[in-house]
């Protein structure tokens, strides 16, 4: 969930809420998930099974939506994969200037450069390869990565405080308080998709982990990405005026170098940001490739992607189809960055809507019956933010258009699955 988006996009969410409008929009957005928190908690102690949303929404609704459910959830794990690794090449590019070289086209006015696209290729390869070869060793790279950043969030913390000044925090809104929160409320789903996909290697916990373990994975997940997110707008906005910081790339680096006057802060942003980048990527990696293997032992996609390996136990053909099309996708450059948060947020929303209503027809007790209304109502909250075009910040034509196009992906895939299934005598 920590990726780095808060280095990366800091100035696009300081023009949507202001520090004031965006911090609380990131809070805010953690504390409404809970419920829907909750409803996952509930799931995988009822049904521990790969598929998530797909499994949950079969339970009550014909299978044609629960593919499609699970297809759309694919689709906010793997846009996250590219989105990464897209991120790398950026994030190095302000270090050494010199892969900003050697253009080889342009798209949407943002030029893709070799250096930086092979530096994503890289990336890619490496953590395809790391999850190829198990989910234990992927897992102990996952938790290393994580407290790395953490600890030198800390660190960052450290200098806003002693360096920053409250002044900077004026205007506390970029536009109406209440548009403020909402537009940064829209894209807050998408960086916090990350705390579901725990049910989806449920399947490969250890043996005797308690039931009762999922839903606190899911409750500290939700709690440390929002407050990260939240502190890190607090942070930027607090030691520099956040007004001159919405044009520049890099705000955070930009406000910290400013008003310290030094280098060396943004070299540890900078190293925190690449571990933040790298578990990130490996977080939604696993959770897609998981995601797409369900989807092939269920039969609803070709089932020669639900081969495990021999050795080291896990979906490699799965692992393998994640890692090619996030390289595929790796060639829109630039150009994937923002759009990207918004169809993510979109897809992100649509999973735990449905899953929160298959709860709800389900479950029979009054309490947990409550808490998933609450759910339901937030996750539709925020679908409808990116639909209704009274609504600041809705969807445009292209993330109609680029969701339009995922969704034909998923009935070609179908029709692939029902076609071999024919085939076999």
């Amino acid at each position: 969930m920590i990726g780095v988006g808060w280095l990366v996009l800091m100035n696009d969410w300081l023009s949507r809420g202001g520090p004031l409008g965006a911090f609380l929009g990131f809070a805010l957005g953690g504390l409404l998930l809970l419920p829907v928190g909750y409803v996952y908690g509930q799931w995988v102690r009822r049904l521990p099974d790969a598929s998530g949303e797909a499994a949950y929404t079969a339970q009550v609704f014909p299978p044609i939506v629960s593919y499609f459910t699970g297809w759309t959830m694919l689709l906010a794990y793997l846009i996250v994969c590219p989105w990464e690794a897209v991120a790398i090449g950026k994030l190095a590019a302000y270090v050494f200037p010199v892969l900003n070289s050697f253009p080889l086209y342009v798209i949407d006015g943002h030029a893709v450069f070799l250096p930086r696209l092979l530096l994503g290729l890289v990336l890619t390869l490496f953590l395809t390869v790391l999850n190829y070869r198990g989910i234990r060793l992927s897992a102990t790279f996952q938790n290393w990565t994580t407290a790395t950043v953490l600890l030198l969030f800390l660190v960052v913390l450290g200098l806003s405080l002693a360096h920053g000044a409250p002044a900077n925090l004026h205007p506390a809104f970029s536009a109406a308080p209440l548009v403020s929160i909402l537009l940064t409320l829209q894209i807050v789903p998408y960086f916090l998709t990350g705390f579901e996909s725990v049910p989806k290697v449920a399947e490969e916990a250890r043996p005797g982990f308690p039931a009762t373990g999922y839903f606190r994975a899911i409750a500290m997940a939700l709690f440390v990405g929002a407050g990260f997110y939240a502190l890190s707008i607090a942070a930027v906005a607090y030691i520099a005026p956040w007004q001159p910081l919405v044009p520049k790339s890099f705000a955070t680096a930009v406000a910290f170098e400013q008003t310290i006057g030094a280098r060396w802060p943004v070299q540890i942003i900078l190293v925190m940001a690449v571990f933040g980048l790298v578990q990130c990527f490996n977080g939604n990696f696993i959770a897609a490739s998981r995601l797409f293997f369900a989807f092939a032992r269920r039969a609803t996609i070709p089932a020669s992607f639900a081969v495990i390996h021999p050795k080291f136990a896990t979906p490699y053909a799965a692992v393998a189809a994640i890692g090619l099309a996030t390289a595929l996708a790796l060639f829109l450059g630039d150009a994937l960055l923002v759009p990207v948060t918004e169809v993510g947020s979109m897809a992100s929303a649509t999973g735990w809507f449905l899953a929160c209503l298959s709860f709800f027809l389900v479950e029979k007790r009054t309490p947990p019956r409550l808490i998933t209304i609450l759910g339901i109502v937030v996750s539709f909250a925020l679908i409808a933010m990116k639909v209704l075009p009274m609504v600041p910040g809705h969807f445009t034509r292209a993330e109609w258009i680029a969701l339009a196009l995922w969704l034909a992906m998923g009935v070609l895939f179908r029709i692939a699955a029902r076609t071999s299934r024919s085939a076999v005598p």
